[in-house]
């Protein structure tokens, strides 16, 4: 099928993608799928106050999302909304996987993602700036996380989808997947909305998976830029 901005099924919006972004944070980073735009900001391993949510076998990953005002075409109200607040502690748990938070016990590493220019597939975005800004803050991984949406428009498989395709309405309903892996092919997010055949699960899982591959690959590239 033709996709309505001429991409293929398999083709990305265009990925920007760049480290030290916020002066006075430890690691940040900008990721830009075409019009979407998340900027990560991580301050830490610091010590966690108050000490009683301290936990002395490894540190913890505070995760805040949110999306500004002016992100989207309809104002946002300001603060946190219970989306914001599951894409928060979403992006933690796509996270934690790749962290080595036992060598900081009782301290938090905090993480900020703001989305400041919206068009679908935010989550996602926003786990690929936070994958570069804790690489950059020198918290140790075992790897870097890549993240995509997978879609499907009638009986097609499409990845990152933007909010045109995510509106899609015919046949069974717009479907969409958020998903993340490792480079060792782990998965670390997988969120369905709507509905899927198993074998198009499969596809959307492989075709994810392939993209997420790229997405790494450009992290990497990313880090290597860093001025020394």
């Amino acid at each position: 099928m033709k996709r309505h901005d001429g991409r293929k099924e398999n083709e990305m919006r265009e990925i920007k993608a760049e480290v030290g972004v916020v002066p006075n944070a430890n690691g940040s980073a900008i990721f830009k799928f075409g019009d979407t735009v998340a900027i990560a900001a991580v301050y830490g391993p610091h010590p966690l106050h108050p000490q009683h949510l301290q936990d002395p076998r490894k540190g913890i990953l505070r995760c805040n999302y949110d999306m500004t005002s002016f992100s989207v075409t309809e104002r946002k109200r300001p603060g946190p909304s219970r989306r914001s607040q599951e894409i928060s502690k979403v992006s933690e748990w796509s996270l934690l996987p790749v962290l080595k938070l036992e060598e900081f016990p009782n301290t938090v590493v905090d993480l900020h993602i703001v989305i400041i220019q919206a068009n679908a597939s935010t989550r996602c975005a926003g786990i690929n700036a936070a994958s570069l800004a804790l690489a950059q803050a020198g918290v140790p991984m075992t790897g870097l996380v890549g993240a995509v949406s997978v879609g499907k428009l009638d009986r097609d498989i499409v990845v990152d989808v933007d909010k045109k395709e995510e509106d899609f309405d015919k046949g069974e309903g717009a479907t969409d997947i958020a998903m993340a892996f490792t480079a060792e092919g782990e998965i670390t997010l997988l969120q369905l909305d709507g509905k899927i055949q198993e074998d198009k699960m499969k596809e959307a899982l492989e075709a994810g998976e392939k993209a997420c591959m790229e997405i790494i690959e450009i992290q990497k590239k990313a880090l290597k830029s860093i001025k020394k």
